[in-house]
């Protein structure tokens, strides 16, 4: 019996002793001054063996296993260098590892302003992306952020409002939609380069997260980079011209740091016509340590901006103007004045305390408020005709129905060689009102809301030993939104009257009884009036286990979400529920996921994860027509999200790739929508509050990416995502309306409730299958040039839900059209596909070092053959029955046809950077 337990002693004592052996070391260091690197994240991959080099550069692993690894050496700024290891028992001292500029560092600054301007009403999409721009390494979803987002591509078909974004560990997804809003942070690349990406369900350290994950934004100054950074872009995408400046101090002697950023973006007119910008961003971050254990942290941005919309053309205007034809500006004393702006400008003030209680457990305290404005201009016209260029009856189709061949060449020939707003016209009409006496025809006004929200949290993490990891988190979020119109220019006239013209009597054309009859000028407010308050509480707790073979984790929330319009007006189409508190609405949400990794060699890893979350209706889909009334969407649920995804990656010093399956389950979702309609109810025509509820939507798909470095300098890479994304049952659906314009209903109307019949119709997510291609090649002496084509398939135009209802199909007596032809229907109701296109994308840069100074250049060509393609669109409301349609589409140019957004032309980014 010794014997044995003495033979067992003397093994374990021999694995030990072997394992203690397994030690990697080595100095990491600076490729051009030779300087040590502090901060350098060394890293065993897929094991808990994880270390940050020292101030003198160095680090030690030990007590590693016998075995193949893959050791990993990051730091932001360099290029991420990768070691293959072979652990046997002995020591392994790298020596002197040399860590080089990060030349494609650059590339990144031009990323985020693809998708910067594209961040608007009309283009949701776009901001899914961002966040991936730098926050990880992955080969897909790189290719998604930079190859893909042109096409208004969405990862999974999903809204980027499953993907959270924070700064500091606070969340900055507006509580309105749901979404993140880049532009408040917009133009500050610099400083916000410091992102910690969760893709998918992954586990984070600050937040449950959604489907898309999570992107954490530090702005920690010391932990920037010490230096100043001063670079100049030029592009005809959006802005013309950009300049940043940006300084950090690193770690000063007495323990402060500080970061301050400053950028200028201007343009009288990006790809699409009319469309200007002007942006400011301002930045300034300081940070003081308190011994070895405490650290405050006050961080202030604003970035105000002004942009230039683009509208959406049907294939007629196009026909006639092509793809950067803008409707939405005019001539006005020479210069383009574009109706439609949308200006932000809401500052955000963080304070956060970090507490390292020991050197296993953190706590991080925060809070946030932000404040401001964003609005969004157009026109009004109560006295006066439509001023839009495109309104159908000035356009060539619209006299073609009525037989007039003399009117459609004439409309043909204006709209050709004019087409745009008439900015004199309307200062005619109103100076013309204003001599006899009489109040405005126009006026221009922007919808405005002003929001003040003020975000508390606090974030728990803790190292229970070297395998578990426990994060909690507690947050408070209060928002109150006042919503109001308000004129900004009265274009030549004496004052505006506040009334609905298309009300039926004195009272009901009333905005508000409060205060009828009312002439308003600039700075008044007028239309509408009304606050949202919303409060969330919201708890999370997260365990996470590592292993040498077996990494997992499981997570959970819960959260209470309240949402209330208060009416500042009395409306005169709904005099009894327009002022006041409406029904304040009340929903408990929660989540669960869980994932597995499963490390079959160092190198080879499967990948499952699997959750379930509900989560509360936004604030905009949770109010039928909250600019008039306190009606709440009737029987409002919450969403139900149900999703899972396998996925196997490689992880070789050559291969580098992911594949990955996923599926999405959502029900009990809610859409509103607005639009003017003609067929409702037989033959009414009204402008109408669509409500879809109950809806089920299902993502299904495979995502691939993966890159060869088949020499030390020639990299090839592709991508492929192949989805189908699909309307997964027959939702609710109803319509209100506060006006009818030709008597069919009273104000205040309620429609009875419709089954719109959209299963297996496909969703507008854009393209549901893209593909990439492409290669880089890195020169030693510190120049690469690239090159990538993308194939975009399956895109699809998004459907209008009343024309699937009995609406298409019954007459007014609720019996179906007697002329009713079901196969004629079927053919009317084919969702349109989008033609296939190809894109074509180059890229190169070069930088140089001269003394302590680093120069380097970046330049991308997107489109590069100006291929001409629809990256979405949608089907107008305003055919809303059988014959509508029949007779609309029966023309050689449909009077109210599709409406599409064109993907840009040739298209250049150029930077210039000095670094010091």
């Amino acid at each position: 019996m010794r014997k044995t337990v003495f033979s067992i002693l003397v093994i374990l004592f021999f694995s030990l002793g072997i394992k203690s052996q397994n030690i990697v070391k080595g100095i990491v260091k600076d490729s051009d001054s030779e300087n040590p690197l502090q901060g350098v994240l060394v890293n065993i991959v897929n094991t808990p063996s994880s270390q940050t080099t020292s101030l003198d550069g160095k680090f030690a692993l030990k007590s590693v296993p016998n075995g193949s690894y893959l050791l990993e050496i990051k730091l932001t700024g360099y290029e991420t260098q990768n070691f293959p290891l072979e652990f046997s028992g002995n020591p392994i001292d790298l020596g002197t590892i040399l860590l080089y500029k990060d030349i494609t560092e650059d590339q990144d600054l031009s990323l985020i302003t693809i998708t910067d301007d594209e961040l608007n009403d009309d283009a949701s999409a776009a901001d899914n992306i961002s966040g991936l721009l730098q926050a990880t390494r992955d080969v897909f979803l790189r290719s998604a952020a930079f190859e893909f987002s042109q096409s208004f591509f969405r990862i999974k078909g999903l809204d980027s409002g499953n993907g959270k974004v924070l700064i500091n560990g606070i969340e900055m997804n507006k509580l309105f939609d749901g979404r993140a809003q880049w532009s408040n942070w917009g133009g500050l690349n610099d400083v916000l380069r410091n992102q910690e990406f969760s893709n998918g369900l992954a586990p984070s350290n600050y937040t449950f997260g959604g489907v898309l994950g999570s992107t954490n934004i530090n702005t920690r100054p010391s932990e920037q980079r010490a230096g100043t950074r001063i670079s100049y872009s030029s592009s005809n995408r959006s802005y013309v011209h950009r300049l940043m400046a940006t300084h950090s101090t690193g770690i000063l002697d007495d323990g402060w740091s500080f970061t301050f950023s400053a950028s200028r973006r201007a343009g009288n007119e990006g790809f699409n016509e009319g469309t200007t910008y002007n942006a400011y961003s301002v930045f300034g971050a300081l940070e003081k340590q308190f011994g070895e254990n405490h650290s405050l942290v006050f961080t202030s941005i604003f970035t105000p901006n002004r942009r230039g919309k683009s509208s959406p053309n049907t294939d007629e205007v196009f026909a006639l103007k092509g793809i950067t034809y803008n409707d939405y500006w005019g001539y006005l004393n020479g210069k383009k004045i574009n109706s439609r702006i949308k200006e932000v400008e809401e500052p955000i003030l963080m304070l956060n305390h970090y507490w390292d209680i020991s050197d296993n457990t953190t706590l991080q305290t925060n809070v946030a408020y932000q404040f401001g404005k964003i609005g969004n201009s157009r026109l009004d016209f109560n006295g006066g005709a439509n001023p839009s260029p495109t309104y159908y009856q000035y356009l060539p189709s619209y006299f073609l129905r009525n037989g007039d061949k003399a009117g459609a060449y004439d409309a043909q020939q204006d709209f050709i060689n004019g087409g745009q707003v008439d900015w004199d016209r309307i200062f005619d009409a109103n100076i013309t009102n204003a001599a006899s006496g009489l109040d405005n025809a126009y006026v221009l006004y922007e919808d405005r809301n002003d929001d003040k929200q003020l975000t508390v949290n606090t974030i728990l993490t803790s190292d229970l030993n070297n395998n578990i990891t426990l994060n909690a988190k507690l947050e408070y979020r209060r928002l109150r939104s006042h919503n109001f119109a308000e004129v900004i220019d009265l274009l030549g006239g004496i004052g505006y009257l506040d009334i609905n013209p298309f009300a039926d009597t004195p009272d009901s054309k009333q905005n508000n009884l409060l205060n009828p009859n009312r002439l308003v000028g600039v700075g008044d407010t007028f239309r509408y009036n009304f606050n949202l308050n919303s409060d969330v509480t919201s708890a999370f707790a997260q365990a996470q286990f590592k292993y040498n073979k077996v990494d997992f984790f499981t997570a959970f929330n819960i959260s209470r979400t309240t949402h209330q319009r208060e009416g500042l007006y009395q409306n005169g189409r709904f005099v009894n529920n327009s002022l006041g508190l409406s029904e304040k609405l009340d929903f408990t949400n929660f989540g669960v996921k869980g994932g597995l990794t499963y490390k079959i060699t160092g190198r080879h890893l499967i990948d499952a994860n699997v959750g379930y979350m509900t989560q509360a209706p936004t604030i905009r889909n949770s109010f039928s027509n909250s600019r008039e009334n306190n009606n709440t969407v009737d029987n409002i649920q919450s969403e139900k999200i149900f999703t899972t995804d396998l996925s196997y990656i490689v992880r070789s010093p050559i291969i580098t790739s992911r594949l990955t399956a996923f599926y999405t389950n959502v029900t009990d979702a809610t859409e509103i929508s607005f639009y003017f309609a003609d067929g409702v109810g037989g033959d009414n025509t009204a402008f109408v509050q669509e409500v879809l509820s109950g809806i089920e939507r299902n993502h299904v798909g495979l995502e691939l990416g993966i890159e060869a470095q088949v020499t030390s300098t020639i990299k090839l890479k592709g991508a492929a995502a192949i989805g189908q994304y699909t309307y997964g049952n027959n939702p609710n659906l109803y319509l209100t309306s506060d006006v009818a314009n030709n008597g069919g209903f009273d104000a205040d109307f309620r429609s009875k409730d419709y089954v719109s019949n959209l299963k297996n119709y496909k969703i507008a997510s854009g393209p549901q299958n893209a593909y990439s291609v492409g290669f880089e090649y890195r020169d030693p002496d510190y120049w690469w040039i690239g090159a990538t084509s993308n194939f975009f398939t399956n895109t699809y135009v998004d459907v209008a839900p009343l024309t699937r209802s009995s609406n298409f199909y019954e007459d007014a007596d609720g019996l179906p059209f007697s002329d009713y032809d079901p196969v004629l229907a079927r053919e009317l109701l084919q969702q349109e596909k989008f033609d296939d296109y190809m894109v074509v994308n180059l890229m190169g840069g070069k930088s140089w070092k001269i003394g302590d100074k680093f120069i380097s250049v970046f330049a991308t060509v997107n489109n590069l053959f100006g291929e001409e393609y629809k990256s979405g669109g949608f089907e107008q409301g305003r055919n809303a029955n059988f014959r509508q349609l029949r007779d609309d589409k029966s023309l050689d140019t449909p009077v109210f046809g599709n409406r599409y957004w064109y993907g840009r032309g040739t298209t250049y980014f150029l930077n210039v950077n000095l670094r010091f």
